[in-house]
Order: structure tokens, then C-alpha cells, then sequence
């Protein structure tokens, strides 16, 4: 009998914000159909935790966050870094395929000369092809990751019938006012912002194909249909 295959460690952040009528919505992306998994998918952005996720040089690089906090928050048995570096992965992935990033400065004044905007485009392309590490970015612009934007919310793991299989963290992040997603990038065909009772009955149409945590997580949501109840339950401040 063949074994199931191990569970790789992930991390997704489910993005959300106020609608004009104060509801909810939520950030969801349509992954390419030439994909290896999840092809042609909606899925919130998320990918597997990396070493340099929970390298020294990395959490060197985190603020809003201790290492026994993540592993407490977690409930997990691994080490307090590597629980850290989950929430790392979270805010990696996020930028890498929607462009939203929760960098602060690491100095005490602001060194913005005007391109920083610019220059973590180039970046984030270059991080994606993993050319550039995550703690080398943030080391080269004097920034830090600011992880108290993640708010933890939900575990997955994938059943062992799937080939392959998933240990998933997922987080709830409040989009940052000043940025806006990418409306496509190299892991994503399109994106759209969506009440997560009208993904939901999307999903339930077959208009929107989903796999059953994200919808797990749809529903969670749906059960708060105004944004400050959503806040409240979450602390989402």
C-alpha cells in the first residue's frame, strides 16, 4: 500500500476590507490554468514555507511578533522559530503574488527617497523567481516585517488521498489603505475583491471553482456579514 505523501508546511493570508456599505470583502485570485496544482483554482494567496522563511537573518528582521508568541498562537510542535517563520511565509507570499506588503522602516527616520515603490516592484518579480531572499530585500531598504498584521485564523491539512498534501496556517490581514493588489501576476490569472457570500454562491453555481478550506474559510467569514463585527472577532485593529 503506498504511503500518503507528507504534508509541506504552507502559509495563506486571507485579505480582507470594507466595503462602501460597511460589509466584508475578500481578496481571492484565479491561479493560472498551466499550474501544477490547483490549476484554474480560487484560492487566497498563500505558498510553502521556505528556509530563509525562519533564518537567523530573517527574524532578525520581523517586528510585532516573539518566536514563543507564534508557537503558542500555533499550538504547534515545532520550534518557536520555525512557528515564526510561518507567519513570515504568510507576508512573503502575499507580496510576492498580490503585491501587499506589511514593511516598515527598521531605522528610527524615515529613509524613503521617493522610488521605493518602484524599486519593490523590481524586487518583488526578482523574490518571486527566487533570485533575491526575502531577508535581502528587506536588509538592502533598511526595512523590517511588521508580522502583528496577521492575525492567525485557521488550520488545514490536506487529506491523504491528494498527492499532494498540505500543512496550512491560514491568517487574516486587513488591507494597509495606502496599496492596491496586483490584478495579475505570474501565479495568478486574475483577482477580484468579493462579499464571501457571493463567492460562496459562486462556488455553489460552479462558477467559481474552490477547494473545500477555502470555502471552510468563506464560511467562517459569511457568519460576520458587517465589518466591525468582523473586527471585533478578530481584533482586527
Amino acid at each position: 500500500m503506498t504511503q500518503p505523501a507528507t504534508p509541506l508546511p504552507a502559509s495563506t493570508v486571507v485579505l480582507v476590507r470594507a466595503d462602501e456599505g460597511g460589509g466584508v470583502e475578500v481578496f481571492m485570485n484565479r491561479r493560472p490554468e498551466n499550474m501544477a496544482t490547483y490549476a484554474g483554482i480560487f484560492v487566497f494567496p498563500g505558498g510553502c514555507v521556505e528556509n530563509d522563511d525562519f533564518s537567523r537573518e530573517m527574524l532578525a528582521l520581523t517586528i510585532g511578533l516573539a518566536p514563543a508568541e507564534a508557537r503558542a498562537a500555533l499550538e504547534a510542535e515545532l520550534e518557536a522559530e520555525v512557528c515564526l517563520g510561518h507567519w513570515v511565509a504568510a507576508v512573503r507570499e502575499l507580496f510576492e503574488e498580490a503585491g501587499i506588503h506589511f514593511f516598515v522602516s527598521s531605522t528610527a527616520q524615515s529613509h524613503d527617497d521617493g522610488n521605493l515603490i518602484q524599486r519593490l516592484a523590481v524586487k518583488r518579480r526578482a523574490l518571486q523567481q527566487r533570485g533575491l531572499s526575502l531577508s535581502s530585500l528587506l536588509a538592502d531598504e533598511q526595512l523590517a516585517c511588521d508580522l502583528s498584521r496577521l492575525k492567525y485564523f485557521y488550520h488545514r491539512i490536506t487529506p491523504e488521498h491528494y498527492k499532494i498534501r498540505f500543512d496550512t496556517r491560514f491568517y487574516l490581514a486587513v488591507l494597509p489603505k495606502d496599496q492596491t493588489p496586483l490584478a495579475t501576476s505570474e501565479e495568478v490569472a486574475e483577482s477580484l475583491w468579493v462579499a464571501p457570500q457571493a463567492a460562496l454562491a459562486e462556488t455553489e453555481s460552479g462558477k467559481f471553482p474552490m477547494m473545500p478550506p477555502t470555502i471552510a474559510v468563506l464560511r467562517n467569514l459569511a457568519l460576520y456579514p458587517a465589518w466591525g463585527d468582523l473586527c471585533e472577532a478578530y481584533r482586527l485593529y
